[in-house]
């Protein structure tokens, strides 16, 4: 059983690790990030990771599109959930840091905005899926939703708020955070705690999911 649990121990632990020194650990003093630069470990990160279950969803619409089978669509379904949980949790940890940088929780910068419809788009996936009562026209309604989803991310978070002044970084006029902005300590965290400590955690929320939702369809199937 530890064989399979492994991963499980290890997220806990990557992620004990990364709040321990995101609220204890040394950071380099900055102007205007100040202490604030403590929330790489934690807005940036879950970026990341929202970043890969939405990918990792959208590879399984396709495989479900080509191949039609119930399982891919639970996965593609479960992993949009959890990337939109993380796209909630990045938004409200990049308010709160923005609160402290900028002066407020929301000043509609651009890749605010943008974030902010990118996960509109997604949550209309699944007001979309539940409107539609056939399995086999939701799988493949959705899975051709969910690749429009995926590809309008760039656009939305990617491409048009670094062609526009921002004060976010990576926008125009302001480049994203320098390497000289953290140290070898920060990358270590970040690279080797928080990002693969938050992306498993997302991962065994949802396999969790996943085990609950096949259970459901078994139980539908032999009503």
């Amino acid at each position: 059983m530890l064989r399979n649990k492994w991963w499980k121990i290890l997220s806990i632990c990557l992620l004990v690790y990364t709040v321990t020194a995101g609220f204890l650990g040394k950071v380099p003093v900055k102007p205007i990030l100040n202490e604030g630069i403590r929330n790489l470990y934690f807005h940036v990160a879950m970026w990341f990771a929202m970043m890969i279950f939405f990918i990792t969803s959208a590879i399984y619409s396709i495989r479900h599109l080509r191949k039609g089978d119930l399982k891919s669509d639970n996965y593609a379904v479960e992993y949009a959930r959890t990337g939109i949980v993380f796209g909630i949790l990045g938004l409200v940890t990049g308010s709160i840091w923005a609160r402290y940088t900028w002066g407020a929780f929301w000043s509609n910068d651009p890749k605010q905005l943008g974030a902010a419809i990118a996960l509109l788009i997604y949550l209309a996936y699944f007001v979309l899926r539940n409107s539609v009562t056939d399995l086999d026209k939701r799988g493949r309604l959705g899975a051709v939703y969910n690749i429009f989803a995926f590809a309008m991310l760039f656009p939305t978070i990617w491409i048009i708020p670094r062609m526009v002044e921002s004060l976010h970084p990576g926008g125009m006029g302001n480049p994203a955070l320098d390497t000289k902005d953290i140290d070898s300590r920060m990358r270590m965290v970040f690279w080797l705690g928080a990002v693969p400590g938050w992306t498993l955690l997302g991962t065994w929320v949802t396999t969790l999911h996943i085990r609950l939702r096949t259970i459901s369809d078994k139980k539908l199937a032999n009503v």
